[in-house]
């Protein structure tokens, strides 16, 4: 890498859509990229590390985060508290390195508005509603989630326009090599 400053790469989509699993594919195929650990009041999910998947914190300590503006971006999603923590995004961006940020539409407005310059938006669709709720049935979600999920998820697509590009994950190895590109091209005008 060159002293080009890094970019933030943010990747959103409604809930079952594979957001996660393109994500962890693109930050196994790319040691220049490396993922925003976002702060969340949710419990862990079965195999979740603090510190690695997520900082789990009390509401009381997000409050306090949001209070010092010591978040890029927060919202509340379901019931619980998500936030992107300030000092390491800058500090990495600052040394050129890109971050990936898997977050929701709320959180891509904030950040874009935080660090207009440095953000690239990709929002993920999934193929149809119907190939959406069969995701988040198939992955163990309860019917009563799955409702909630799919109610919500048409108001989060809706936002897709804002974003700078548009995949659609029909396909998973188009979708992820559609998102490399992206984010190959992104680098390269930062070069310019």
């Amino acid at each position: 890498m060159s002293n080009r400053r890094g970019l933030c790469l943010v990747l959103a989509a409604p809930s079952g859509a594979g957001k996660t699993t393109l994500s962890r594919a693109l930050l196994a195929s790319d040691p220049g990229l490396s993922l925003s650990i976002s702060v969340t009041t949710r419990a862990p999910r079965a195999g979740e590390v603090d510190g690695v998947h997520y900082h789990f914190i009390t509401q009381g300590q997000f409050d306090e985060m949001v209070a010092a503006q010591k978040l890029l971006e927060h919202a509340t999603v379901f019931g619980r508290s998500y936030g992107t923590p300030r000092p390491q995004v800058e500090a990495a961006l600052a040394a050129g390195k890109d971050i990936l940020f898997d977050i929701d539409w709320q959180g891509f407005r904030q950040l874009r508005a935080a660090l207009p310059r440095d953000v690239v938006g990709v929002f993920i669709n999934p193929p149809s509603l119907t190939a959406l709720a069969e995701r988040l049935t198939s992955r163990g979600d309860a019917p009563e989630e799955v409702a909630k999920r799919m109610a919500y998820a048409e108001s989060e697509m809706s936002h897709a326009p804002e974003f700078d590009f548009t995949v659609v994950n029909e396909d998973f190895n188009q979708a992820l090599a559609d998102i490399r590109r992206i984010l190959n091209n992104s680098r390269a005008q930062r070069l310019s």
